[in-house]
């Protein structure tokens, strides 16, 4: 019996979590700690320390379950080097959902754990920032400007990113071209011949703020292939960078809120094209199993949920695609691959793109260090993941990469530019979406 089933049969033992979803002792003990989880990890890969692997901190967790331990500076520091790529969950033989057991560890960590002043600014600023996408688009202009003035040329010149903080000094790193597009798109949008699917589009936060032009490609590539598409007038976030931050009831007000404004059309399918959020609109379901106003809606909610390739699939293509001849590598995001479950359906939406040949990239099970809001509050650890990838990247004869996840697409496209190369990055969505319009995908040359 482990040390969590104990503290479970004996009550009054003391315990270092508090009652609000502490991590479930019936997915602890599914865990028989055989190690496969080992090679797939990526900061047991960097480090090689056991406590830094998925079993590590799932005896860990029994630990601190049976009051065995407390939130020590160490004992958090191995939960917050976790990125919840959830690579485990996909080699794991036993079927450990080690998802919901790092979700439930921030949570427990963020209420009942006193971080020093400048971490919990940099989480305070993270959490009323990029949630909110009116507030992102006021911060957009600022950006831009200090990228089209030359400010941002000057400031790396004289080296004065040295002076900031860790976590702003990677956020500076990861500012998005400021040449980049901006679409906006209407509330509806008609299919083109016969509608198979009434759908609604999930345009996101950073995504509908700085990659407008992925969800402006989503919806044509829909639209062509016989999609009405919904796009719900004042959706906001979906949660998922809260709970990344262990803001559990934070992020569950956003999910019914998504939700209400959701439901208020009458769709087939929910539509998502950022991982990140993809991984989080499917678990509504479970997040609010305990809101009797919510769990059936929310599990209804979360089975109409789709990653945009996966529909392509279910629907076949139709659409007539024009000759592209790239070589693509495809980067597979952690929570596509592993937390849904999606690996083959991208792949198979480019292979109906005459001339493109994909390219597999190594140790694509491996994370590229973005994770959400890793890349921010890690970022060490993150460029370290960052480069790694970008060297595998560079190995291979791709000629672009494609991924599915807005925060993959800065990182690799940060790390690149450090490292002096000019490899494109897009969306797989916008490569499909150049095909049918018949036109250059951009930035490729």
């Amino acid at each position: 019996m482990t040390n969590a089933a104990k503290a479970v049969e004996n009550p009054g033992k003391l315990t270092v979590f508090d009652c609000q979803h502490p991590p479930v002792a019936e997915l602890l003990n599914a865990c028989v700690h055989c190690g496969f989880c080992l090679p797939t990890c990526p900061t047991y890969v960097l480090w090689g320390k056991e406590m830094d692997s998925p079993r590590g901190r799932i005896q860990l967790m029994n630990q601190a379950a049976a009051g065995e331990t407390g939130m020590s500076d160490t004992f958090v520091a191995h939960f917050d080097r976790c990125l919840g790529c959830q690579a485990c969950v996909t080699v794991c033989p036993s079927g450990v959902e080690f998802g919901k057991l790092i979700e439930a560890m921030r949570g427990q960590v963020e209420r009942n754990y006193r971080r020093g002043l400048g971490e919990r600014l940099l989480r305070w600023m993270l959490q009323e920032i990029f949630p909110h996408p009116s507030r992102l688009r006021l911060l957009a202009v600022p950006l831009r400007l200090y990228q089209r003035l030359g400010v941002q040329w000057l400031v790396h010149a004289l080296g004065l990113t040295r002076l900031l903080p860790s976590g702003l000094r990677a956020m500076e790193r990861l500012i998005p071209c400021a040449e980049q597009e901006t679409a906006t798109l209407p509330e509806r949008i008609s299919a083109k011949g016969a509608r198979r699917r009434t759908v609604a589009l999930l345009t996101g936060c950073v995504q509908s703020v700085f990659f407008s032009q992925v969800n402006a490609a989503t919806a044509r590539v829909l639209a062509a292939e016989g999609c009405e598409v919904v796009v719900p007038a004042g959706q906001g976030c979906c949660g998922a960078l809260l709970m990344d931050l262990g803001e559990e009831e934070k992020a569950l007000a956003m999910a019914r809120a998504l939700i209400d404004c959701v439901d208020r059309y009458r769709v087939d399918n929910v539509i998502v094209n950022a991982a990140g959020c993809g991984a989080t609109v499917k678990e509504y379901g479970y997040l609010l199993r305990d809101d009797p106003a919510y769990r059936e809606r929310a599990a209804a909610f979360s089975a109409k949920c789709r990653e945009v390739s996966q529909l392509l699939a279910e629907l076949g293509p139709r659409a007539k695609r024009n000759r592209v001849a790239l070589r693509v590598g495809v980067h597979d995001p952690c929570h596509l691959q592993h937390a849904q479950g999606v690996r083959e359906q991208p792949r198979a939406a480019l292979r109906t793109i005459p001339g493109v040949e994909i390219v597999e990239l190594p140790d694509g099970a491996i994370c590229c260090g973005s994770a959400g809001i890793y890349n921010m509050v890690q970022p060490e650890t993150a460029r370290e993941l960052g480069r790694r990838k970008v060297e595998q990247i560079l190995s291979t004869s791709a000629q672009v990469v494609v991924t599915g996840n807005p925060g993959c697409e800065l990182q690799l496209k940060s790390l690149l530019n450090e490292m002096g190369a000019t490899l494109p990055v897009m969306h797989y969505v916008e490569l499909l979406d150049a095909s049918l319009q018949g036109v250059k995908p951009r930035g490729v040359s």
